[in-house]
């Protein structure tokens, strides 16, 4: 019974992974018996194991029911593992149940109820270790107290043990609730059984206690009939007699009634073992998967999930390694053929290839694919399962610890691209103290001639390959020469040096640094604001952008968002024209918090130098901290001067006649916006071209089309009025959940960068919105590839009065009365 702890579910993910990186040492140990629930003292751990979560239910939570022991050498596999993930992050206990055996012919440790495994402390996490913190083996007593029970009679007393490890698991759930679940029960999140009998045990105790269960089943009793019958030395009646075969089947198909997950070794187990089964068929488990993918109603059908987790027969013999992307520039087909057509060498090791992340390989890129699917044909034309791996998935941050595990086995990591630009996995594997095999085309022979680690190889010979190999790998003095002259001479190529080099050019850089005001200035901005409301509708006449505000205003007035809504106008306007625009409304000017000018590049306050309302008292303060964020790499003046000189080579071509269409518009321009008038925009190249265009000359800006594609403005890289909103959000200390965007349907070229995020999104529809122009687009794909349209903090309107805009914000889950 495994007991866990974790704090976060990227520490379940770890323990998880441990778990699973650990299994190849059980499957090693394919000829063992397969004695059920006997415990053996130390190193007999049993079988149902448990893991325990927190009591919040808010964190993943994980046990499992492991099967008897059936060798020392998996007996060791076992407890080594429950000490792993005892150690892990985040995990608090891990218990093995087996059976107690208090027969006179045993150790009389087999007999003690809990044995301590380890006991480790968290680093890094908020709980402490209790008492009950560590791995230990539990002994549960049932069936006959004094003899040993083969695994073939243990059958009758499975519900006996069932019931006994439930009392276990409830005492242990409430112990450790009192220790770090504020005296709340911590119950278990998953249960594993290993072997038929086990996985009864485990199905019964997912039910009773309503947790997901998993199941390895190794030796399938199906195939296991099958090889017997074809033996011919027993009758099917003697064989169930014997083995109790029939029972044993039914437990697992019971496994496959509740599994979630079943853990295989080979795809052969999936599709030539399991496949054998009532609960399991191959195409059909494919298509519920495939359906429940598309969201649809099952009406009850599941197939449990099968992950494959064992690669080799023997993990023990040192490992060949490669690390290298599917492409045929890689030469991996060319490494498999070595080691497939060298039988010495399949004796002596075996190869490990991680070639990326992948899912299916009919959704791989063709030449990716090409290369997988040639490699899996190789394998399986050498018959190389059980001694090939090659994973599926891992993480990053999992790497250092393969070159351990290669270096730990006395093994090789090979590198035989037809070119290698520069290596860096050599490097790797050095620093790892794995010697090397190295195609003698490009980096790897600097790189060898300063760490001396290893032979180069011609990578087309795949002969040269293997006898590099095997020289490597059979003698042991030359091993132990390459991996300490790669060790000694790896501070060359070490991080530390690097990171010195580094810095030394990170010095040499101007200060930057983030800049959003003093404190007690923020609370006069924005006092007893909760929310934020920004309305930034671009494609409106005046008139309706007037009543838009309006009612947008009136629609927070009443329920939970009276007096807490701070109103920002976000728009390409200048700070004049927005004052022009809600003078002449009759609007007051301090009805908003702050404005959004010059398509983001500018933010002003408005203050009222007296209590009496009036437009003549309001006065606008530049926010200077948000200019000092968006001020990187602006090419002003000269900048300016270059669009001047571009504008004029936008011309109308009438015959002989040329008209410029484009004219510097400095009325509209500030210190960090350049604007510019458009006469006649089908004549502008389409924005996607323009932004092209400034690229290739190292232009680092933005460039938009506004006012329906009247005005063209260029603003700073770091600028947007997104990001005005992300500053405004730092700086008042309003989180972004907290902030509503009302966009039209249409609007300027940036108006989509304000449907993302976390803030809610309010789009307008209706006939008040004017067409979006051709030339506003810079995006070169699907909105969809940047926008979840279908978010629920994304909702769209018909109209925009006042009864619609609080009918979104109370969809929004933003206003209650």
């Amino acid at each position: 019974m495994f007991y866990i702890q974790f704090e976060k579910e990227e520490a379940y993910r770890l323990s998880k992974r441990r778990l699973e990186t650990e299994k190849p040492r059980n499957d090693a140990t394919a000829d063992m018996s397969e004695d059920l629930f006997e415990g053996v003292k130390g190193e007999d751990a049993g079988d149902p194991s448990v893991a325990y979560g927190d009591s919040t239910g808010s964190t993943p939570r994980i046990s499992s029911v492991d099967k008897a022991i059936h060798s020392v050498d998996q007996v060791k596999y076992v407890v080594e593992l429950a000490k792993a993930l005892s150690s892990s992050p985040g995990v608090y206990r891990v218990d093995l149940l087996t059976r107690q055996i208090l027969a006179p012919n045993f150790d009389r440790g087999y007999g003690e109820p809990v044995e301590v495994l380890a006991s480790t402390s968290f680093k890094n996490f908020k709980y402490e270790r209790g008492e009950s913190g560590g791995a230990y083996i539990v002994r549960i007593p049932f069936g006959p107290k004094d003899r040993y029970l083969a695994k073939e009679h243990i059958w009758p007393f499975i519900q006996e043990f069932v019931d006994g490890a439930l009392g276990h698991i409830v005492r242990m759930s409430k112990t450790i609730g009192e220790e770090i679940g504020s005296g709340c029960p911590v119950w278990p999140a998953v249960v594993h059984g290993h072997y038929a009998s086990a996985g009864v045990a485990a199905a019964l105790l997912s039910g009773v206690l309503n947790v997901p269960m998993v199941f390895t089943g190794h030796f399938l009793g199906k195939d296991k009939l099958e090889d017997l019958l074809k033996q011919g030395r027993q009758t099917r009646e003697q064989i169930n007699i014997t083995y109790k075969i029939m029972r044993r089947i039914e437990a697992e198909e019971l496994c496959l009634d509740a599994s979630e997950i079943v853990i295989a070794s080979t795809r052969q187990e999936i599709e030539e073992q399991w496949n054998l089964y009532d609960g399991f068929e191959v195409m059909l488990a494919r298509k519920l998967r495939a359906l429940v993918k598309r969201g649809a109603n099952c009406f009850g059908r599941y197939m449990p999930r099968m992950v494959i987790m064992r690669f080799f027969t023997n993990p023990r013999k040192p490992m060949i390694l490669a690390i290298a992307r599917p492409y045929a520039e890689k030469n991996i087909t060319t490494l498999v053929k070595a080691f497939g057509e060298c039988r010495p060498l399949r004796e002596l090791a075996n190869l490990t290839l991680i070639m990326g992340n992948r899912e299916a390989i009919s959704k791989m890129h063709k030449v990716s694919a090409a290369v997988l699917t040639s490699v899996l044909t190789l394998i399986d034309e050498y018959d190389l399962y059980g001694q090939v791996a090659y994973p599926k998935h891992h993480k990053h941050s999992e790497v250092p610890d393969i070159y351990r595990l290669a270096a730990r086995t006395k093994g090789a990591f090979v590198n035989v691209a037809y070119f290698e630009q520069f290596g860096v996995t050599l490097i790797e594997a050095a620093m790892h103290g794995l010697p090397v095999i190295a195609t003698k085309n490009g980096a790897p022979v600097e790189i060898h001639q300063v760490l001396d680690n290893g032979l180069l190889v011609e990578p087309r010979d795949q002969h040269a390959i293997a006898d590099a190999l095997c020289k490597m790998l059979s003698e042991k003095q030359f091993w132990s020469r390459c991996r300490e002259n790669g060790l000694k001479n790896i501070h060359q190529f070490s991080w530390p040096e690097h990171c010195k080099n580094y810095l030394s050019r990170i010095l040499t850089l101007g200060p930057r640094h983030p800049s959003f005001g003093r404190k007690e200035h923020q609370k006069v901005l924005m006092k007893r604001r909760e929310y934020i409301f920004v309305i930034a509708v671009d494609s409106v006449s005046k008139e309706d952008l007037i009543q838009i505000i309006r009612n947008s205003i009136e629609a927070t007035r009443t329920g939970t968002l009276s007096g807490l809504a701070g109103f920002v106008l976000s728009t390409s306007r200048t700070i004049a024209e927005i004052q022009s625009l809600l003078v002449c409304a009759g609007m007051l000017l301090t009805d908003f918090d702050a404005f959004i000018c010059n398509s983001g590049s500018d933010i002003y306050y408005p203050s009222q130098s007296s209590d009496m309302p009036s437009h003549s008292r309001v006065t606008f303060a530049l926010d200077h901290n948000f200019r000092s964020h968006i001020g990187y790499r602006w090419g002003g003046e000269g900048l300016r001067k270059y669009l001047v000189k571009w504008a004029s080579s936008v011309v109308e071509r009438r015959g002989r006649i040329e008209k410029q269409v484009i004219f510097e518009d400095s009325e509209h321009s500030s210190t960090y916006c350049l604007s510019f008038k458009v006469v006649n925009p089908s004549h502008l190249p389409p924005l996607k071209e323009l932004q092209k265009l400034m690229r290739i000359q190292s232009l680092r800006c933005h460039a938009l089309y506004n006012h329906d594609a009247t005005r063209l403005s260029v603003i700073p890289i770091h600028a947007s009025r997104s990001q005005a909103l992300r500053y405004l959000s730092i700086r008042w200390g309003i989180g972004l959940p907290d902030a509503v965007v009302i966009v039209g349907e249409t609007g300027d070229s940036d108006y989509e960068e304000l449907f993302g995020g976390l803030h809610k999104t309010v789009i307008l529809k209706g006939v008040f919105n004017v067409p979006a122009n051709r030339i506003h687009t810079v995006r070169r794909y699907p909105l969809q590839d940047v926008v979840a349209l279908d978010s629920s903090n994304i909702i769209g309107i018909e109209g925009c009065s006042t009864n619609d805009m609080r009918s979104a914000l109370h969809q929004l889950g933003m206003l209650t009365q």
